[in-house]
């Protein structure tokens, strides 16, 4: 697991109400009782932890950060994407 896909599931576990034994890419966040004003907090704490900024709109943006994956893939894509602006 890389260490983006580490500090996120980190970070997801801090907030999710559910069970977070056998969290994996997989998992959706309905499973982890995740809701969508739960989310943008979510999207905040990743953005001060990577130091980027993710394009959020809750009425648009959950069904596209449905899994723990799909907030890895957003992640990494915006880590390496700064990393390349820098």
């Amino acid at each position: 697991m890389s260490d983006v896909a580490a500090r996120v599931i980190d970070i997801l576990k801090t907030h999710a109400r559910a069970s977070t034994d056998n969290i994996s890419p997989e998992t959706n966040l309905v499973d982890l009782e995740i809701e969508s004003l739960d989310l943008a907090v979510i999207v905040f704490d990743i953005e001060d932890t990577f130091g980027i900024e993710i394009p959020y709109n809750a009425n648009e943006e959950v069904e596209e950060l449905a899994t723990v994956g799909s907030i890895i893939d957003k992640v990494q894509s915006l880590v390496t994407d700064t990393k390349k602006a820098a």
